[in-house]
């Protein structure tokens, strides 16, 4: 018989007390038990990022996260995104008017890693990209496209929208850093 545990999760700012199989993944405790269908099972091997969601404000795979061990966690799903005045948050706009998906399967990954990207940037975590002689330590990264293609290489659209993808993206890093 399969251990269980109490688990409970923060998911887009409702706690949820669930009693999971220890074997359960942070994407089938969203998807199978909270019926969250946002992230999705691309590969579940943590290669497309079509799971991506942000755990504690970073984003993370949740296919290769074990639910018992983020009991307490803070996850936020595509539908849990703050919402704009027209319904939809700033990147989810940037998406449909840059026509940054296609078949929309990977979309939802795309958009909870660009957010964790745009964040980093922010908080000046350098990437591969970041020049040596880039910003200080701790100062904001410039989201260039380079710099925006590297942080998101994690993520797999195979409709091949990226370059919009990354139009979307820098339109909210844009705004973000003029706001």
């Amino acid at each position: 018989m399969p251990h269980t545990s109490e688990v409970m999760l923060h998911v887009n700012g409702t706690p949820h007390r669930l009693t999971l199989d220890n074997r359960t993944t942070v994407l089938d405790a969203l998807r199978e038990h909270l019926r969250l269908t946002g992230p999705k099972k691309g590969c579940d091997h943590g290669q497309c990022g079509a799971c991506t969601v942000l755990l504690n404000g970073r984003r993370a795979n949740s296919c290769l996260s074990l639910a018992v061990a983020h009991s307490g966690a803070r996850i936020t799903t595509v539908e849990g995104l703050p919402r704009g005045t027209d319904g939809l948050h700033p990147l989810q706009q940037a998406f449909l008017d840059r026509d940054g998906f296609q078949c929309g399967y990977c979309t939802p990954g795309q958009i909870c890693s660009a957010l964790g990207v745009i964040a980093e940037a922010a908080g000046g975590h350098p990437s591969h990209v970041t020049a040596a002689d880039g910003p200080s330590p701790g100062e904001p990264v410039p989201l260039t496209a380079d710099e925006i293609r590297e942080r998101m290489s994690g993520n797999i659209c195979r409709c091949a929208a990226y370059p919009h993808i990354v139009e979307a993206i820098e339109d909210v890093a844009g705004a973000a850093v003029t706001s």
